[in-house]
């Protein structure tokens, strides 16, 4: 996608999040509304989701896509190095990612972004794949983090 056009889209899309998020009042009906708007507003995204830490483990919570990965395996995969580095990882090739978990074969590209509280304690992970390579770059980093803090913001 261009990158003016890219743009353009994420900033509408936050603006209509803004919005949604203000009307609902739980947290998994917000990361729920975050998980539609996307997956259905961003057509290079093949699976859109949240996993939630519960207990010190990764668990699936809302999603968009093909079935999930229940449980993802402690200090592995995309969405424990993003957690671990306390930060968004962006993945050009999930074959070559050392520990990659695959719960779907037709994945070949992610985005993992921490989901922080208001304390600054990562509590999940937006994790987006996409069925092209390299789907991703610092443009959706930048506006999938603005997005996920309005979880923190309206919480």
């Amino acid at each position: 996608m261009e990158i003016s056009k890219k743009k353009g889209r994420y900033e509408r899309i936050f603006i209509q999040l803004s919005e949604l998020l203000r009307k609902s009042p739980a947290f998994n009906s917000r990361l729920a509304t975050i998980n539609a708007v996307l997956h259905h507003k961003m057509d290079y995204y093949f699976w859109t989701g949240f996993y939630l830490i519960e207990n010190g483990e990764l668990i699936v919570g809302p999603y968009q896509g093909p079935v999930a990965c229940q449980l993802l395996e402690k200090n592995k995969g995309v969405c424990w190095a993003a957690i671990n580095g306390k930060r968004a990882i962006l993945v050009a090739d999930v074959h070559k990612f050392p520990g990659h978990i695959a719960c779907d074969s037709r994945s070949n590209s992610e985005i993992a972004v921490p989901l922080f509280d208001k304390s600054g304690e990562i509590i999940a992970v937006l994790d987006i794949d996409s069925k092209d390579y390299n789907a991703f770059d610092e443009i959706d980093k930048e506006w999938l983090e603005r997005i996920v803090n309005l979880v923190k913001n309206e919480s």
